[in-house]
């Protein structure tokens, strides 16, 4: 905290938070709000910008009532967990193929003081059983026209996000900042972002198949040189390099 006083977090320790919204059609960011660890997560959703017809995966620590009915009154639909001991009823049951793990498909209506006002209408819950680990997760969602498979797979797709933050932290070198200032932290965070996206980009449009830690790491030793893309990734020139590596060089030529 003596060394970043501008992100309060406890006593003596600072902490910034780098609130992401991830496009899963490319998995690149199309929101970040970097604020002050203090800042609880569900605060982003009142600055989100809202796309009506696009769904919105997130966990539990989002589950706000209120805010989740203004992003249904935008047209929007989400899918998050529910909390243990949610006060709700069941109002109409759909069938479900429990052999792929669905325990059950509801409509449901909050039976809370606060929480009904907050969300006067329905809500679909689905129970899930995953085969793999046995753990159960209640999913909860306003789009009511989708498979109840559909769902769990919508909410598996959250870990994505982690993937994304486990890339930037290993690879960007982010651990370590080399300004302690406010705008020299930001602005370190927002370099590394934009190396992600553009790397992503490239991958896209050329159509890669290795990876974006492979990319970066090509990247790296060719940063200088002027090479088409391209021709920097082509198998072909690959398998020649490493042809011509592989055989040892004669030491005299007699």
């Amino acid at each position: 905290l003596s060394l970043f006083d501008w992100a309060p977090f406890r006593s003596t320790k600072a902490a910034i938070k780098l609130h992401t919204l991830l496009d899963l059609r490319g998995s690149i960011p199309s929101f970040i709000h970097i604020s002050d660890g203090k800042m609880h997560d569900v605060r982003v959703l009142d600055i989100l910008p809202i796309e009506a017809g696009a769904f919105y995966v997130m966990d539990r620590g989002y589950l706000d009532f209120e805010r989740l009915y203004a992003m249904h009154q935008q047209g929007a639909f989400f899918v998050t967990r529910a909390k243990r001991g949610m006060d709700a009823r069941r109002v109409a049951s759909m069938p479900v193929d429990r052999a792929g793990g669905i325990r059950c498909d509801q409509r449901i209506r909050l039976n809370g003081h606060y929480s009904s006002r907050h969300y006067p209408e329905s809500l679909r819950r689905v129970r899930f059983k995953d085969p793999e680990t046995c753990k159960d997760f209640t999913f909860l969602s306003n789009n009511m026209a989708l498979p109840a498979s559909t769902i769990c797979a919508l909410y598996k797709q959250r870990w994505q996000v982690e993937l994304f933050f486990k890339w930037i932290k290993q690879h960007l070198r982010i651990k370590r900042f080399i300004g302690t200032s406010e705008n020299a932290v930001k602005t370190q965070i927002w370099c590394a972002i934009a190396t992600y996206v553009l790397i992503a980009i490239l991958k896209k449009e050329l159509q890669l198949d290795a990876p974006l830690y492979t990319l970066l790491q090509i990247f790296s030793v060719s940063v200088f040189e002027k090479i088409e893309a391209r021709r920097a990734f082509a198998k072909e020139e690959c398998t020649i390099m490493n042809d011509a590596f592989s055989k040892p060089l004669p030491l005299f030529d007699f």
